[in-house]
Parts: C-alpha cells; structure tokens; sequence
C-alpha cells in the first residue's frame, strides 16, 4: 500500500479474488467488480501522476480528485476485507452434535446475508467509482505534467558571505586537507565528498573551500546537479561553463553523452582544476559524471555533496566528511547574532524560549537561520516567540521563511520512491525526540500492508530494513542504535519531523492529537490516529485503522475498542493501564497489537479471538510472571510473538505457529518435551531466543539440538541455560545466515566457529567458555563480518590459565568495532599492527603478576598505539598474589599507555581478585 494511491495496490488484488467462484457472487455482483476492477486501475496510474507534483505546486481540483479517490479505496476495501473475515473465519463447530449442526447453520445463514450486503454495497461503490472517473477525464488527469521548477533555495547558499559564517571553520580545515593531502608526494586527483542531510550546509561548505583555493587552479568551475537530472544537459552546462566562449552554442548541437564526456575529458587533459559538483542524488548519476574528470597527474582536485551515503563513498572517491550539526556555542553564535547581534543583547525575559528553540533546530543551520529570520520580527513579544517555538511542533506555518524550509525538505521527498514516501510519512505517528526502533516499526509497516514483495521469495521483513537503511542513506533519518552493523533504532530530526507531519496532515495520512480537528476535513475519514497529549478527539472512530497512544493522561478516557470497527494496529506505550481492561475480542481485522513499557498485570481479554493477528508485542512493566494462555497457539498467521513469555506445556501446539518469523522469550524446562520436537517446524524463523531455566535430560537436549538444526533461517538466535545444562554445541549446524548469536556454552568453544561456516556473522556473544587461550581468539579473528565480539571465559579461567607470548596474524578481526574479553588473559602486544582497524572500545583481562616474573612479559607490552580506531578501554586487573606497588606500576603503565595514544583515550581499569 501506498498513500498515494491509497489502499489500491492491495484493494485491487482482493476484487479480483472475489471473482472466483468460492465466494460464490451472483454474476451481476462480478460484472460491477470487473467495471471496478478497470476503472480504478486507470485511477491508480493517474494518481502516481499527481505523486510526482509537489502539493504547493498541483491545482485544487487534481487535490480534491486524489483524496476522493485514496478515501474511495479506503472505503472498499474496509468493505471487502469485513467480508471476507465472515466468510473466511474458522468454522470450529462439531457437526456432530446437535448443538454442532445449528451453529452451522446458522453461519451458512448469517453468510448469505453477507453476500447479499457486499451485493448492495459494491452497487452503491460502483456509483461513487462512475463519478470519480467522470471527473478524472473532466480535470485531465493522465495529462497532468509536474508544474515548473522554481528557484532552489541552495542557491542562497553560494552567495553567502564567508565574513556570515559561523562554527565552520574547522569543517572547512578538514576538507582542505582532505583535498591537499600528500600533496608534496604526488600529483595524482582526489576527489573529496561532502555527505548530509538538507540543511546541514553542505553547498556553503563547498563553496567556501572552493572561494579559498580556486586561485590555485588552472580551470574551475561550481556546478550543480538537478533532482531528476537530464545528464546530457548536465554535461552541456559542464562544457559551457568550463570555457563559455569556446562552447557557447553547445546546447544547440546534438551530440551523444560519449561525446560530451569525450570533449570534458580532451579539455581538461592539460589542466589543473578544481571543480565542485553541487547535490548528485543517485550513484547511477555519478557513475557517468566521474568520467568526465581525467586524472591527468596534475594536482586537480573535486569536490561533490550529496545526501547519499553510497554516493559520497562510491568509486573513485578519495575521502568523504561527514557534515555535523553546529556546536550549541556555535548555534548560539549564529541565532542571537542574526536577530540581536549577540547574545548578551538578548533580552532575559527571552532566554528560556531561546533555549527551547535552538534544541529543536538540533544545530542545523538551515533551520536556525529560518526559525531566527522568523522571530527577527517579533523582537520582545514572548508570548509570539512562545507560539512560534510551539509551532515547531505543530507543522510548519505559512511563514516565507518556512516555505522555504519546506522546498528544501520536499527535494528530498520528492526524489523518494513511492513506496519510501509511504513510509517517511508514517514516521508522524511518533512524538518529538523519539527512539524509533527498527523492529517494531517494521512490523506496523507489514500490517499496513506497505512492504509488498518484488518477487516470489522476498522476505517482508529484510525489505523492510532495507527501506530504513535507504531512509538513512537519504539522511533522513538519523540512525542511532547500531548492533552488529545493523540499524536497530533511530531518531527524527524535528525539522524533517515537522515537515512529514505537515504533508502528512495535508494528505490525510495520519490525524496527530494537536490538531486532529483541523487536519481531518468534512470529506475525510480518520484512518491513522497519533495521540500524545490532547483528550479523545470527538470524530468517529469507524473507519481508524491505525491507533497509537503515547500517553497515560488520556488512555483512560478511550472509548471502548468495539468501536474501531476496521482497525488493525493498536500500539499503546508509556502508558499506566492499570485496572483498564483491555478487551479486544471484536478486533477481527487486527494484525498488530503491541503494549510497550505499559503498567498492566494482565493480558488483554480475547486475543485468542484475533485470526489474523501478525504480531503480537507485550512488553509489560509490571511485577507479575504473566504467561501466554494456551489458546496463543491458534493463532495461525502470527509472524511476531514478542516481550513475553511463551512456555508450551503439554498439549499445546507450537508447530500450529507455522508462520512465525521472530519468537522471543521461549521458555523450555523439563515438561517440555512436545515444544522441543514441535520447533523444528518452525522453519521460517529467523530470530529466536530461548531461556532454558529448569534442568533437562539428555533425550531433551539432544531433541533441542535437532530441532535447531532444521531452523536453516535462523538469522538471530540467543540460547541461555542453567550451568548444568550442557548442550552437546558441537552436534549442532548451524544456519549459514546467522548473523547475531548469543549463547551460554558451558564448555569448550564449539568447533563450527569458523569463517567458512558463519560468513555473515556480525554480533558474537559467548559467555562460559572453558579453557579459552590465544588459540580461541585467533580462529574468532578470522570471522569476516564479525563487528561485535564478547568472551566471557568460564569463571577461574584468568587466574587458572598461565599466560603464553603469543601474536596474532595481522589480519584478524578486520571489521570489529566493539570487543570485550572478559576472564580471557591477553596484552594488547598480541595484536600486531594492522590488527582489529576499526575497534573503538576494547575490554581486557591482565595479571600484574605477569609483568614482574618470569613470564616474558614486559609493561611496553601495554602499549595501544597501534589500534588507530580506539576511543574507550576497559581492564579488569588480577591482583592476586602482586605486591601494593606491582599494582600501583602497572596502573600507572595502563594510564600512560591510554593518555600516548592520538585519541586520548578513555581508560577504566577494575581490579579483581
């Protein structure tokens, strides 16, 4: 599904299931549903049309065509899907009772009147689809054509004053000595890139190094790349500029991009330059610009930003820096000075509100200097600069200065596919400052029917990542929580938070709480509602599909759920439900049901009822052991079961949870031997943890390890058991997609643990291994995707262990960033120099008696230097059997070891017995 052409993409599909004779339609039913099969087709294409225009930008006619067309789809398809619920729902009656048979019968009775109600219903739609129709040909939709570009605001950016700027300077030091470095020692062309988001700055940047060093060069010149670039054009403008004399009537010639590049090439070949490529959005762009830059040994040098990670890092790039948000004194700086002059002219009754401003401008340039443009006019008013910081929060206002924010932002979004669009946009649902996290979103995304697969095979959830990883590629999001090298949460930056629920606002997307009357217009319906802080809003309930809540003040005021008839995902968090029975029985279309970080001491009542329920999240704070009931296992189209504990006794079917992708808190004891059988059905999992917390015999365990070697998409898997409970690891196979594993050992480091086995495996968590020595660490070493290690020996393994000169090879853990041995002995001299490149915290395990016996060992041995990445040092000392000044040497030796190194790095340094 997509906003743009409403639930179209998934509605269509159904119709033309309702052909089949199954449903058992009267042959007038199905000739109104071809009639509507071929009329919102068309309707779908013209509304991907109008998804290319901007709204600012689009006649109000082709607005009202749109909207009437997305609530129609809405509308049919709530239809459609009410149907087929009553149709389809199990039939659980034993016919071969009495009682039985007239349950039966009466649902064959209560089907027929459902048949003859979609009768009548898809007959009153086939008049609203007449008239929609009528007017897309009256309005010409199909012919509608993206209005002209207007001027883009950037330009601003390169006639910007270097006197103006503020908090650039060492930006601008670092891009200059990316670009002239080595310098002295070779000719060759570097090729620097500028990577961020809208607003950070990255065209004044550029531009400002280019104005510092473009004496230096021969030939220069400043272009910059369209949204949707024509590159033949591009190239065209690429040669006029170079010389405008020589290539005055290119644009009049007819030559082919192999020629253009051809002709850039031939001029440039005897000339240091120095050129800068302003915005390039698509790698595929810049695949063929590069071309056109001979690395002719002659010092040239170019500059190219974009808000595209793989462009700022693809082929033929030197270096790439990052932008950053302003320093907060720098911020200052920039806001006081353009509205006061500075800051110590700012009046204090305006202080606080100052303060609040600036935090949600999040040191963006842009931002700042819009929202200061803004309250420039306001000079001493507190109450308006209150109302403006309020406004932040509340979308964008008609300000200039804020459309002109708004242009920056839609560049972005407009250059999203439709399907990215969607999903940007349902990121209003969340409140300010918000820690998104990947999972849960994803499943919501799922239940909106918003991933749909490309080909057969597509796994919904990987899709889904990979929207959040272009979201943030796009710098649209700002990923915050990295595990193993994946994206496990991220934030909104206000600015793009603000401008999202603008649009989304505007197209009827999602009904956020401040302003929900506003935002929902006679025509519309409520499909999607946020509630942070407001009281129930007074619309119907009817036709809301979506339901989130994040606040307690008005969980207790909610009308009862009976009312959402079409709803599928209800998300409830940070929210106090104490004594509120949630009853959601009637909820038969819900595919999402999640309490997060809710107070409840109960499960909600009837979730056995929900057929279609997909995921299933209950992460309760409360001080009760809730278990799942029995009739959980019903529940065929579960795909999530998350957050609470799932312990399958006797009787209970867990192989009936066949489609089950993530299975969290699996709890496993003695009377489970059904459950450890029934997992090896569950061959779609790819994420499972199991707690293990009561003793097993050997028939179950060996039972365990067979199950969990028919789970072959196994992509996360976490196993932690009681210290007796000794799983025989080395009969197991694991899945060659595993990418995160975490286990309790509880004996020698299986024998799999190898790069040939676990190609992928990027987070690698082992707790009581025995007898760890060098040997462990080196074949761990060689795992090539392995990003975050933690070994933890079996207690007694550092002080039992005598310590061996023992050297890595220089190759090993090449892509680790995060590394904890723990009970593992081992000096940082073991690690020669080219050795683990990336790690940024380390923790160690050392025995100061080491350093002051025969051992070999020597306190150089605590020299860092040579990990270039490192920020952040953890030592967990043994000070047995060392005198009071061994240890006092040896720490001093750490200390100094840490503060030599070009980082200056963090040390914390624990002493053990």
């Amino acid at each position: 599904m997509e906003f743009a052409t409403g639930a179209l993409s998934t509605l269509l599909p159904k119709l033309a299931k309702l052909l089949k004779d199954e449903y058992n339609l009267p042959k007038s039913v199905k000739k109104d549903i071809k009639f509507l099969l071929r009329e919102l087709e068309s309707s779908r294409v013209a509304l991907h049309k109008v998804d290319k225009v901007p709204l600012e930008r689009m006649d109000e006619q082709t607005k009202i065509w749109a909207r009437d067309v997305r609530e129609l789809s809405y509308d049919m398809e709530d239809i459609v899907d009410t149907f087929m619920v009553r149709v389809e729902s199990p039939d659980a009656a034993n016919t071969e009772s009495i009682k039985g048979l007239i349950k039966m019968m009466v649902k064959v009775f209560k089907k027929g009147k459902t048949r003859h109600k979609i009768a009548k219903e898809i007959k009153e739609i086939r008049e609203r689809v007449k008239d929609v129709a009528e007017r897309r040909d009256r309005y010409k939709v199909d012919n509608i054509n993206p209005a002209p570009a207007l001027i883009d605001p950037r330009i601003t950016a390169l006639y910007t004053k270097t006197t103006n700027l503020v908090g650039m300077d060492k930006a601008i030091k670092e891009v200059i000595t990316m670009l002239t470095e080595g310098d002295d020692m070779s000719m060759q062309q570097r090729i620097v890139s500028i990577v961020g988001f809208g607003g950070l700055g990255k065209t004044t940047l550029a531009k400002v190094v280019y104005d510092e060093l473009k004496l230096q060069f021969e030939c220069t010149i400043f272009i910059s790349v369209s949204r949707n670039p024509d590159l033949k054009k591009f190239l065209k403008n690429m040669l006029y500029e170079l010389d405008n004399e020589k290539y005055g009537n290119i644009h009049g010639t007819e030559l082919h991009e192999n020629q253009l590049i051809n002709q850039i090439r031939k001029f440039l070949m005897d000339k240091r330059y120095f050129i800068v490529i302003d915005d390039i959005w698509e790698k595929s762009s810049w695949d063929i610009i590069r071309f056109t830059l001979h690395d002719n040994n002659l010092g040239s040098k170019t500059i190219l930003t974009t808000r595209n990670s793989d462009v700022a890092i693809a082929e033929q790039v030197s270096c790439s820096y990052k932008m950053k948000p302003l320093h907060p004194e720098s911020s200052k700086i920039l806001f006081y000075g353009r509205i006061f002059g500075s800051e110590d002219k700012c009046p204090e009754h305006l202080f606080e509100v100052s303060e609040k401003v600036l935090k949600k401008c999040g040191g963006v340039p842009l931002a700042i200097i819009t929202m200061s443009s803004l309250l420039a006019n306001k000079r001493e008013d507190k109450t308006q600069w209150n109302e403006v910081c309020k406004s932040i929060g509340s979308g964008l206002g008609s300000n200039y200065g804020m459309k002109n924010m708004r242009m920056i932002l839609s560049l972005s979004y407009y250059d999203l596919p439709s399907h990215l669009k969607t999903c940007l946009l349902y990121l209003s649902v969340f409140p300010e400052d918000h820690l998104i996290e990947s999972d849960w979103l994803i499943w919501k995304w799922i239940a909106e029917d918003f991933i749909q697969p490309w080909k057969k095979g597509d796994d919904l959830f990987e899709l889904g990542q990979s929207y959040i990883n272009e979201l943030v590629n796009r710098s649209l999001v700002q990923a915050e929580m990295y595990s193993g090298g994946k994206i496990y949460g991220f934030r909104v930056h206000d600015m793009v938070l603000d401008f999202i629920c603008s649009l989304s606002g505007d197209e009827n997307c999602v009904a956020m709480s401040h302003d929900i009357q506003q935002n929902i217009s006679s025509r519309s319906k409520t499909r999607r509602l946020s509630l942070k802080h407001t009281t129930w809003p007074t619309t119907s309930m009817s036709h809301v599909r979506a339901l989130n809540i994040f606040s307690s003040d008005i969980v207790h005021s909610m009308p009862s759920l009976s009312s959402f008839g079409v709803l599928r995902i209800l998300h409830i968090e940070e929210c106090n439900l104490k004594d509120l029975k949630l009853s959601v029985g009637n909820l038969v279309h819900l595919r999402y049901l999640g309490l997060v970080n809710a107070y409840h001491n109960e499960l909600p009542v009837g979730i056995e009822k929900l057929q279609f329920l997909q995921t299933l999240k209950l992460c309760l704070s409360c001080d009760l052991d809730i278990l799942l009931p029995p009739t959980i296992f019903d529940l065929r189209e579960l795909m999530c079961l998350d957050g609470i504990k799932c312990y399958p006794r006797q009787g209970h079917q867990l192989r009936n949870l066949a489609s089950l992708r993530v299975l969290r808190e699996l709890h496993l004891g003695k009377d489970s031997a059904g459950a450890v059988e029934e997992l090896g059905h569950l061959t779609l999992l790819r994420e499972l943890n199991i707690w293990i917390k009561e003793q097993m015999g050997q028939s179950l365990r060996d039972t365990l390890i067979k199950s969990l070697g028919y789970l072959q998409e196994l992509q996360n898997l976490s196993i932690w058991q009681l210290k007796g409970n000794n799983l025989e690891w080395e009969r197991w196979a694991p899945s060659p997609r595993l990418c995160s594993l975490r286990l309790q050992v509880n004996g020698p480091l299986p024998k799999w643990i190898s790069s040939a086995s676990l190609p992928h495996l990027s987070y690698l968590e082992l707790c009581d291994v025995s007898n760890v020595g060098p040997e462990n660490i080196q074949v761990l070493g060689t795992l090539p995707a392995l990003c975050h290690l933690t070994l933890r020996a079996e207690i007694g393994n550092a002080k039992r262990r005598l310590m061996q000169r023992f050297m890595f090879s220089a190759d090993v853990f090449p892509r680790v960033t995060e590394c904890y041995f723990i009970r593992v002995v081992a000096v940082p001299s073991m690690l020669p120099r080219g050795a683990m490149p990336n790690v940024e915290s380390i923790r160690l395990s050392l025995r100061s008696r080491d350093f002051f016996t025969d051992g070999g060992f020597h306190l150089d041995d605590l020299s860092i230097e040579h990990l270039p990445s490192l920020r952040w040092v953890v030592i967990d000392l043994y000070t047995r059997s060392s005198s009071e000044e061994e240890v006092t040497t040896v720490k001093e030796a750490l200390n100094h070891a840490a503060a030599a190194h070009p980082n200056h790095l963090r040390i914390i340094i624990n002493e053990c017995k």
